[in-house]
């Protein structure tokens, strides 16, 4: 079984966190900080639970004063790179959001993300002090550095997973947009996808705001282009009328039909939750010119109480020839997610070209528990 996240908080990694202080701060104790940060119900804990502990733990330990603990975090963070050193800038948030501390606050987020990431802290201080920090972003987004240059988008990203929802961004992403305006070029691909992400979080609550902005953006540069590629992905799985026909969809319904003959065939037609199906399907293009297809299928999920839930999944994007026959198959697993929790019951599923339903068929899914009934002995 792989291991989880979560576990690469244990003892050896915690104690030998606790000899980096220790080597800056004499008076750490290693073996209390140790203790608490596992006692109780260490085992049970969460990802971020555990980095909050350690974050408390690690306050408690650290003389009282803000400003002194953060010089010992100062002289140790060149050692302390990577994921699990995201408790330090949790470190910034959870002691140092007091309008006396905003300033040093603010330049050790932009130290820390350089070595692990503020883009989860940040947020709370955008909350507290709005203004201030989106003055701070919009310098962050000049930066020579490509990790704080990053912060400046990936901080203020409205619906940033695992991070607290900026509810002011998701009203009016106006501020946000521009700081995205000086990022739009960036060179660096770490940055424009945080810049395509925050694109793509916006079109969730003002798609018509975001289509504004990248047909203004469209053709200004080759970087500028792949942000916006990747930033409407949500808007081109709805398929978006105006964003269909920005990237140059062909429209399925028009002069000429686009799709003259299509099909979808799933096997076997009864499954059980966890097992396998085979999707095949068959697409006849109309003759004359080339067409940009966005090949998918849609399956209609039964939730609990009969409730469905429709999810779409990729199968091929790309041009092909005027004329074309396009097949091909596609296996789709049952397994239950962590995301996804199957329900017995029929499923529907249908072929799309560039958003439009074209062909369909249907699934029984049923329960993977035996009905069988054991076989006892009589006493």
């Amino acid at each position: 079984m792989a291991e989880l996240l979560k576990d690469v908080y244990n003892e050896s990694f915690l104690r030998c966190f606790g000899e980096k202080v220790k080597g800056s701060y004499v008076d750490f104790n290693i073996e209390m900080f140790v203790s608490e940060v596992l006692k109780e119900n260490w085992d049970e804990l969460a990802l971020k639970q555990r980095m909050r502990r350690i974050t408390e733990i690690l306050g408690a330990g650290l003389p009282s004063s803000y400003y002194e603990a953060l010089k010992i975090m100062f002289s140790i963070d060149e050692e302390c790179v990577g994921f699990p050193y995201l408790f330090f800038p949790d470190f910034v948030e959870v002691f140092g959001q007091d309008e006396q501390n905003l300033e040093l606050s603010i330049k050790a987020l932009e130290r820390f993300t350089i070595r692990s990431s503020s883009e989860f802290a940040v947020r709370h201080f955008l909350i507290k002090y709005p203004e201030r920090m989106l003055f701070q972003m919009q310098l962050w987004a000049k930066s020579d550095n490509e990790h704080i240059r990053r912060l400046a988008s990936e901080g203020c990203r409205p619906r940033l997973p695992w991070g607290i929802a900026l509810s002011m961004f998701k009203k009016d992403p106006t501020p946000v947009l521009s700081i995205l305006e000086i990022l739009k070029k960036d060179s660096s691909l770490y940055v424009r996808k945080s810049v395509a992400n925050n694109l793509n979080d916006i079109s969730k609550d003002n798609p018509f705001l975001v289509i504004k902005t990248v047909k203004r953006w469209k053709s200004d540069d080759s970087n500028t282009d792949w942000i916006i590629r990747h930033g409407c992905r949500s808007l081109i799985k709805k398929a978006v009328p105006d964003v269909m026909d920005l990237f140059g969809y062909t429209k399925v319904y028009g002069e000429q039909k686009l799709v003259e003959k299509s099909s979808i065939v799933v096997e076997p037609k009864t499954v059980n939750i966890g097992e396998i199906s085979e999707i095949t399907y068959s697409l006849s293009i109309r003759e004359g010119q080339n067409a940009k297809v966005r090949i998918e299928y849609s399956i209609y999920f039964v939730k609990a109480r009969g409730k469905i839930s429709r999810k779409t999944f990729l199968i091929s994007d790309k041009v092909v020839v005027g004329g074309s026959f396009v097949c091909g198959t596609k296996k789709h697993s049952w397994a239950d997610l962590t995301t996804r929790r199957h329900y017995t019951g029929k499923h529907r599923i249908s072929l799309l070209v560039n958003g439009v339903e074209v062909a369909e068929t249907e699934i029984l899914l049923r329960s993977n528990v035996s009905t069988d009934i054991p076989i006892t002995n009589k006493i």
